[in-house]
Formats: structure tokens, C-alpha cells, sequence
């Protein structure tokens, strides 16, 4: 989401207030966000959390 908007890492952790090195190591897939930043991310791309984790529609029976 952060590319497609052709944002920095520096942009977003301005953006949301989550520090860009924080972000670097979402991305890396060394950390995995905190409830509140994954809120915060949410909120910023107008996104569920499910939508931000790239979870898919669950179908009910």
C-alpha cells in the first residue's frame, strides 16, 4: 500500500507516528505490528485489518 502511493518509509512513519525503522522491519517480515500500529496503519490507508494483513474474505455457511 505505502509503494502504490509512492510513499517513503520516512513518509508513512511521519504520517502514522510508528518510527520508519519500525516500518523497515514490517516490511523485512521481522516484526509484525503491535494491535495499535496495525490501527494506526488501517486507519491512515482506509483499510480494514484484514484488508492491511491481505486476509481474505471469509464466506459463511
Amino acid at each position: 500500500m505505502r509503494h502504490a502511493k509512492r510513499m517513503t518509509q520516512a513518509d508513512l512513519a511521519c504520517a502514522t507516528g510508528i518510527k520508519y525503522n519500525v516500518i523497515s522491519e514490517y516490511e523485512s517480515g521481522r516484526y509484525y505490528p503491535s494491535m495499535e500500529s496495525a490501527i494506526k496503519l488501517a486507519d491512515y490507508f482506509n483499510v480494514s485489518i484484514d484488508e492491511l494483513i491481505g486476509r481474505k474474505e471469509l464466506t459463511v455457511c
